[in-house]
């Protein structure tokens, strides 16, 4: 499948977002302003937070926001006013908007839930599909699959993008589903307490380009938020990742090791990258090799995960 809309080249801003202890709702908003129009105002199309970079609403509740679980309750209380502020942003900059992402409460369960905003305001999300030991085993928050949910495909001005949250990098099914229905841009956005986590989720995430022949970014949060048990610690860094392709019909300008934009690990910042669709239908029809047409010739190849393919424009 490819893009139903217009797939021009844009510019990505890719958070490297800081867990801040915020006084108040005005302090948070305040941030969330500064942030998306500093993104904006440099032209940006397409901004990315990372994973449960919404944790930091926890601060609100003074009471609550050292308690691991009540800060659960916390912060999915407030998603509905959190969602109206990033609906208003999307519109006012005219920009496309992945939210940090944050446990919502559904029904009996909590899940870790990304929301996507397109220029006119209306909003999607994806759950994240795969939970860590901390997550499961701690914290108790659900797979997806609790509730029902699985893998989403936007359908953008963009291009085709899909979400897989940081974990859910780390397992080729996945993204290959995502790919495999038309993605030319997989997010990655991601929450890591050590560098061992970071380069995970970054070996994956690289994997996953080179497998599907497709971009794929990375935005983490960053700095240390002592006040929080669950986000206490924050190592990474933003990064865009590409095939590592040398084939001059298809590579053009792609570095050796498939990096196209890197930030400093630890600074909070925006990391700025150009991303151009029509390169991910030229590495596929030519590359130098041809990883996401050979992925069926693998011995063991398989059925995939559905993925529902979500119009937002």
């Amino acid at each position: 499948m490819t893009a139903s809309f217009q797939a021009a080249p844009f510019l990505a801003a890719i958070a490297q977002y800081p867990i801040d202890d915020l006084a108040d709702w005005a302090a948070y908003e305040a941030k969330l302003r500064r942030w998306v129009g500093e993104a904006a105002g440099q032209g940006a199309a397409l901004l990315v937070f990372p994973e449960y970079g919404a944790m930091e609403l926890a601060a609100l509740d003074p009471a609550r926001k050292s308690d691991l679980h009540a800060g659960l309750g916390v912060v999915s209380d407030l998603l509905p006013r959190v969602d109206a502020l990033h609906a208003d942003l999307a519109r006012e900059h005219g920009v496309y908007i992945l939210a940090a992402s944050a446990p919502c409460r559904v029904g009996d369960h909590y899940v870790n839930r990304a929301r996507f905003f397109a220029p006119s305001g209306a909003m999607s999300h994806q759950d994240k599909i795969m939970m860590t030991r901390f997550e499961a085993e701690q914290w108790g928050v659900s797979p997806a699959g609790t509730i029902g949910g699985g893998l989403r495909l936007f359908d953008t001005a963009l291009g085709r993008i899909g979400i897989t949250i940081c974990y859910d990098s780390e397992f080729p099914l996945l993204a290959r589903a995502l790919a495999q229905a038309g993605a030319d841009l997989i997010l990655a956005p991601s929450c890591t307490d050590s560098l061992h986590g970071y380069w995970r989720v970054r070996i994956g995430a690289q994997a996953r380009a080179l497998e599907n022949q497709c971009f794929v970014l990375q935005s983490p949060t960053v700095g240390d938020a002592p006040w929080s048990s669950a986000v206490d610690i924050n190592r990474g860094a933003a990064g865009l990742y590409g095939p590592p392709d040398a084939k001059p019909a298809a590579g053009a300008d792609m570095p050796a090791d498939g990096v196209l934009a890197l930030g400093e690990e630890g600074a909070a910042q925006w990391v700025y990258a150009r991303v151009d669709p029509a390169r991910v239908a030229d590495w596929r029809a030519d590359g130098s090799i041809l990883t996401h047409r050979d992925w069926a010739a693998q011995p063991g190849a398989g059925v995939l995960p559905g993925v529902e393919v979500v119009r937002l424009v």
